[in-house]
C-alpha cells in the first residue's frame, strides 16, 4: 500500500487565513475563503449507460474529495465540490462551464466523458488557466503543447494493446485474428493492434472490420476463421458484441476470444439471461481485458477503500473503469504537497515528477506516468488483467 507523507504544520489555521486573503486578491484563481474549488462535469441526466457512467464518475470525485479532506486538504485548503450536469452534450457543457467560471472560477475541473465534451471544453479551460483532468481522451488532449494544464486519466488504446503480447506468450498464441468496429475508435484500435502484435513477433493472419450498425458479423468471422488463428482479438461495445458472439455460435467456431476493455464495459456480458449472456455457451471461450482494479481482490487495499467510500455515498452503477476522478484528487494533493502551492502551473510541473506520481494514493491506476512530452496516463502493462466474464458488484467483476 502506498503511503503519503502528511504535513504537520503549526498554526495551520492562521496560514489558511493568509492563503484565503491572497486567493481573494488573485484574479487568476478561485478558492476564496481558503477553499479549493473543484467542478466536475457529468451527464447525470443523460440516458442509459451514459447516465450510469456519469453517475459513477461523479461519485468517484465525491469519494476523492472525502479522501483528501480527511488528510489535510490540498495544500491546507479544504476541497469543495460542485457537480454540473452537462447532459453528456458538448454544447450544454460549454454553456455551463462558462457560467461557472464567470460566477466563481474553479481551481480544478474534472469531466466524466464522452470525448466530445472534452473537445469542446478544453479550449475554454486553457483560456482561463484552469488545471483539468479528462477521462475522455481526444487527439490532442494529452499534448502538453496544446493543453499544458490538462492531464488524461484513462488509458489509450496503445496502452491497452501493450499488455497483449505477454498474454499471447503465456497462452501460446502464435497466430491471431483481429475483429474491430467501424467507429473511429475501432479503426484506430484495429490498426494499432496489428502493428503492435506484429512488432512483438505475433502473426496477424486477418484484420477485419464490421459495420457497428450491422446486425450480422458472420461474413467477417468466417473470413478470419478461414486463416486458422489461435485466438480472436475482439473490439466491440454494446449491441455489436451480442451479434459477434451470436455469429461465433452460428459458425460453431471453437476459438479463444480476447475482448478489449470495450467488451468489458458492455453490460451484456455481466448480466444473466434473458437480458444478458453471462453463464451461457456464448461466453465460454471469452476473456476480457480489464484494469486489475475492476476485478475484485480482497488484498487490494486502496481499491477496496475507494469502493467503501463510494458505497457510503451512493450506489455504484457502472464499473470502476470510469472512477478515475478519485485518482485526480489524490494526484493533485500529492502535487500540491510537492509544490507547496495550488498554482496551476506549479501543480502541472509537479505532476510530471515520478516521485510525486508514485506517492499519490491512487486506486484505479496504481501509478500514472505523465511526462513533459505526454500528459497521457500511460499505465504499465502490469496494470491490466485478462479475466473471464462475471457478475458485477459494486463496480467490480467478481
Amino acid at each position: 500500500m502506498k503511503t503519503r507523507l502528511f504535513k504537520v504544520v503549526g498554526g495551520l489555521a492562521a496560514l489558511a487565513l493568509v492563503a484565503a486573503g491572497c486567493a481573494g486578491e488573485d484574479a487568476d484563481g478561485g478558492g476564496q475563503d481558503g477553499e479549493y474549488r473543484v467542478l466536475v462535469l457529468g451527464g447525470v441526466s443523460a440516458e442509459g449507460v451514459l447516465a450510469d457512467n456519469a453517475s459513477t464518475s461523479v461519485l468517484s470525485a465525491k469519494a476523492g474529495v472525502e479522501l483528501v479532506n480527511e488528510s489535510g486538504g490540498i495544500d491546507g485548503r479544504e476541497v469543495v465540490l460542485e457537480v454540473v450536469d452537462d447532459q453528456a452534450d458538448p454544447t450544454v457543457a460549454v454553456t455551463k462551464l462558462r457560467e461557472a467560471i464567470a460566477k466563481d472560477k474553479p481551481d480544478l475541473v474534472l469531466n466524466s466523458g464522452p470525448s466530445t465534451v472534452a473537445d469542446a471544453t478544453l479550449p475554454i479551460l486553457k483560456q482561463n488557466n484552469i488545471l483539468s483532468f479528462n477521462i475522455g481522451p481526444t487527439e490532442s488532449s494529452a499534448d502538453p503543447e496544446a493543453f499544458p494544464l490538462n492531464f488524461d486519466l484513462s488509458a489509450s488504446a496503445q496502452n491497452q494493446l501493450d499488455a497483449f503480447p505477454a498474454y499471447f506468450e503465456e497462452k501460446g498464441y502464435a497466430k491471431v485474428g483481429i475483429l474491430h468496429g467501424s467507429s473511429s475508435y475501432g479503426e484506430v484500435y484495429g490498426a494499432a493492434a496489428e502493428e503492435t502484435f506484429k512488432a512483438a513477433g505475433v502473426d496477424v493472419v486477418a484484420n477485419e472490420e464490421y459495420d457497428v450498425a450491422a446486425l450480422d458479423m458472420t461474413a467477417q468471422l468466417e473470413a478470419i476463421r478461414s486463416q486458422g488463428p489461435d485466438a480472436l482479438v475482439l473490439d466491440a461495445y454494446g449491441a455489436p458484441l451480442g451479434y459477434v458472439l451470436k455469429g461465433v455460435e452460428k459458425l460453431g467456431w471453437d476459438i479463444p476470444i480476447i475482448g478489449n476493455t470495450s467488451v468489458a464495459a458492455t453490460g451484456l456480458i455481466s448480466t444473466e439471461p434473458p437480458s444478458g449472456v453471462l453463464g451461457t455457451p456464448a461466453v465460454e471461450n471469452l476473456v476480457m481485458q480489464v484494469y486489475k482494479s475492476t476485478a475484485h481482490d480482497p488484498a487490494a487495499t486502496e481499491v477496496n477503500d475507494l469502493v467503501a467510500r463510494m458505497k457510503a455515498i451512493d450506489e455504484i452503477k457502472a464499473t470502476l473503469i470510469v472512477a478515475y476522478n478519485n485518482d485526480a484528487l489524490a494526484l493533485v494533493q500529492a502535487a500540491a504537497d510537492e509544490a507547496g502551492s495550488t498554482d496551476p502551473q506549479e501543480l502541472a510541473e509537479a505532476l510530471i515528477d515520478p516521485d510525486v506520481l508514485g506517492e499519490a494514493r491512487t486506486a484505479i491506476i496504481d501509478t500514472y506516468r505523465f511526462t513533459d512530452e505526454s500528459h497521457a496516463a500511460n499505465p504499465a502493462p502490469e496494470e491490466f488483467a485478462f479475466i473471464a466474464p462475471g457478475p458485477l458488484k459494486d463496480g467490480q467483476f467478481q
